[in-house]
């Protein structure tokens, strides 16, 4: 682990992050001068969007959208996620998942490796889940399986119309019952594994509901090759390990955001 004094996970908790596949942090993750900075930002590239493009759809947003590494590369995230996969970070996506007021989409119930076990080997991921705005019960907020390592549900094709994904594991291997809802203040966030079940109802509140994913690999993970033909990612800290080659950020990829929004790949 890094030699550096900032890290904000305890022993405790990221013993209770592998223990669980989850841990809520019931802190604020930015300054709120940079969080407004955030949310302001997130609200301009929203106002932008063509009106037959769903607010739920913004996948990968920071391959044209580059000032947004000022937040995923900054110590306040990263001190967050090292604890729990190690100093030599690499950015493997992000995605905001925006539910509008009165008919955000239901995201279906899912593990995260089941979209990218072509992509990564070994699959060690952990997602920061950032609350752009309060994440309530009303509003469509997240609900974990707690302890579902499966990672290796069978999926079937679900209603796209109803659904921000394609896919949903099948219900009978769901104990919806052990199901937690992470309820977050704005600025506050939940870290989750990538194989674990997760979901949530649609939006039928008068607020929105906005998060900030962004998700995290230890850079000794590598990215197939084939990959690269359609995704990009990042270091973020520290030095590669696994021989993989890095997008820079300073750069725009358009060609690359424009294959994510053909294809509908990723969440």
């Amino acid at each position: 682990m890094s030699e550096k004094s900032t890290l904000r996970l305890s022993a405790d908790q990221v013993s209770e992050y592998w223990k669980e596949g989850f841990l809520i942090y019931e802190e604020p993750i930015f300054p709120q001068k940079e969080f407004d900075a955030l949310k302001a930002h997130f609200d301009e590239e929203l106002a932008l969007l063509p009106p037959d493009v769903r607010p739920e759809t913004m996948d990968v947003p920071h391959f044209v959208d580059t000032k947004l590494f000022e937040w995923l590369f900054s110590d306040e995230v990263l001190d967050l996620v090292e604890p729990i996969i190690g100093p030599d970070i690499a950015l493997f996506s992000s995605h905001f998942i925006c539910k509008p007021k009165g008919n955000g989409k239901r995201v279906p119930w899912h593990e995260d490796s089941f979209y990218w076990n072509h992509m990564l080997s070994p699959m060690k991921v952990v997602t920061l889940w950032l609350a752009i705005d309060a994440s309530t019960r009303e509003n469509g907020a997240m609900l974990i399986v707690p302890q579902s390592f499966g990672g290796n549900s069978v999926h079937e094709g679900v209603d796209p119309e109803k659904n921000v994904l394609p896919w949903e594991v099948r219900k009978h291997q769901i104990d919806e019952s052990k199901a937690v809802l992470i309820e977050l203040e704005a600025n506050h966030g939940s870290l989750h594994d990538g194989r674990l079940l997760h979901g949530s109802p649609p939006n039928t509140s008068n607020v929105r509901r906005c998060g900030y994913t962004m998700r995290y690999m230890p850079s000794s993970v590598k990215l197939s090759e084939e990959s690269y033909a359609v995704h990009n990612i990042y270091l973020a800290r520290g030095r590669d390990l696994a021989g993989n080659r890095y997008g820079d950020p300073t750069k725009s990829y358009e060609d690359l955001a424009r294959y994510r929004r053909r294809s509908g790949n990723g969440h």
